[in-house]
C-alpha cells in the first residue's frame, strides 16, 4: 500500500469532475485517457426524488502490483520510499502489458505519446510538498490527501456521522 491516499466524501461530491479536469491538464493526458475518473453509480430514490452517488476512482497503488509485475521493460514501476505506482514514460513501449494485468482498468492507453500512463498521485507535486492536482482543484471538497491510517480515521468519523443523521 502507497504512504499517501487520496480519500472521497461521497455525500460532498456533486459530480462536477473538477478532478478529472485538472489531472488530464496536469499530465496533458489525451481525450479519452482518464488518470482519475468519477464514477456516477445511481440514480436511486431518496425522499421521492432520484438521486445518483458520484464514486472518485484512481490506482490504489498496490503493495504486489499486477501491474508492475506485467510490464517487460521495467517502465511500470513501484517507488521504494513511499509505495507510488508510476510509470516511467522513456522506459514504455507502449505493449499495453500493464493494462491487461490490472484488474481494475487502471492504466490508460495515451494516444497522444502512443504509451501507457496512470495516476501517479501527482509525484512530482508530492515531491515538492504539495498535494495532487485533483485534490488541490476539487470544487466541493470532497477529497483529501492523506495517509492509509488517517483515511480509516476518517472512514470511523463519516460513519459515525452517518449513523447519528439516521438516528435523528
Amino acid at each position: 500500500m502507497s504512504k499517501y491516499y487520496v480519500t472521497q466524501r461521497v455525500e460532498r461530491c456533486i459530480g462536477c469532475r473538477a478532478c478529472e479536469a485538472h489531472c488530464k491538464d496536469k499530465n496533458d493526458s489525451a481525450k479519452d485517457a482518464y488518470y482519475c475518473k468519477i464514477m456516477e453509480v445511481g440514480p436511486r430514490i431518496k425522499n421521492g426524488m432520484p438521486i445518483s452517488d458520484f464514486v472518485y476512482m484512481a490506482c490504489f497503488h498496490c503493495e504486489n502490483p499486477w501491474c508492475v509485475e506485467a510490464c517487460p521493460t521495467g517502465a511500470m514501476q513501484r517507488r521504494n520510499k513511499d509505495g507510488i505506482v508510476f510509470v516511467d514514460d522513456v522506459l514504455c513501449v507502449g505493449c499495453k502489458a500493464c493494462m491487461t494485468a490490472c484488474p481494475w482498468g487502471v492504466p490508460q492507453w495515451d494516444g497522444k505519446t502512443g504509451k501507457v500512463g496512470k495516476c501517479d498521485l501527482c509525484k512530482d507535486r508530492i515531491d515538492e510538498g504539495l498535494e495532487p492536482a485533483c485534490v488541490t482543484k476539487c470544487l466541493s471538497g470532497c477529497l483529501e490527501f492523506t495517509t492509509p491510517d488517517k483515511s480509516s480515521e476518517v472512514k470511523r468519523q463519516q460513519f459515525a456521522e452517518q449513523l447519528l443523521q439516521h438516528r435523528s
